[in-house]
């Protein structure tokens, strides 16, 4: 049994150390992450962490890790923005008001998949122009859903949660320990 992560996000390869685990390999797959008209955001992200893991190519024993994180402002979806000016938008929309940050885990192992979502609320400062401009020049929106990452320069801006803040990060470790030892992955034993 080989143990995959069907994702280059260096923090889901940190999490997922806390609980023990090195990947044997990192094999991110490509697919149409667009949501479908009038998707609402937690069906969206659960598709496309299932999508994920069947895109990933492995052996009938070898077991795969896929996640999507997604983050919503009531029913808007705001993904990985393209560029500073939306990254800019998401942040001034999150500023001051409570928004869902969402993470679907899907879990294969041969023909079964296995999935749990980590719903988590999040409340958001509303951010100076200095502020904004700051981490906007910093970078660190880049990749990241809504334009932030709460394990960041970002961080600074979250007085509030309510949820899994591995969850926000990106691979809620704990809904993830009980999907991998339900497909035979021991967590937290020596193997």
């Amino acid at each position: 049994m080989r143990l995959i992560l069907g994702s280059g996000s260096p923090r889901r390869k940190e999490l997922l150390a806390q609980l023990g685990l090195v990947p044997d390999a990192i094999l991110p797959p490509d697919i149409d992450e667009d949501p479908r008209p009038r998707e609402l955001p937690r069906p969206y992200c659960a598709r496309l962490a299932r999508e994920k893991a069947l895109a990933v190519d492995a052996g009938p024993d070898d077991v795969v890790i896929c996640a999507d994180t997604t983050v919503a402002l009531g029913r808007r979806i705001l993904g990985k923005p393209a560029n500073a000016g939306e990254a800019a938008a998401f942040l001034t929309l999150l500023g001051g008001r409570r928004h869902e940050v969402i993470t679907a885990v899907a879990v294969r192992r041969g023909d079964r998949i296995v999935t749990r979502e980590s719903i988590s609320a999040v409340k958001m400062k509303r951010l100076s122009d200095a502020e904004l401009n700051a981490y906007l020049a910093s970078g660190d929106w880049q990749g990241k859903a809504g334009g932030y990452g709460i394990q960041g320069l970002a961080g600074a801006f979250i007085p509030w949660i309510q949820g899994s803040y591995t969850g926000i990060m990106g691979l809620p470790v704990a809904e993830t320990a009980i999907l991998l030892e339900s497909v035979g992955v021991k967590v937290w034993r020596q193997q």
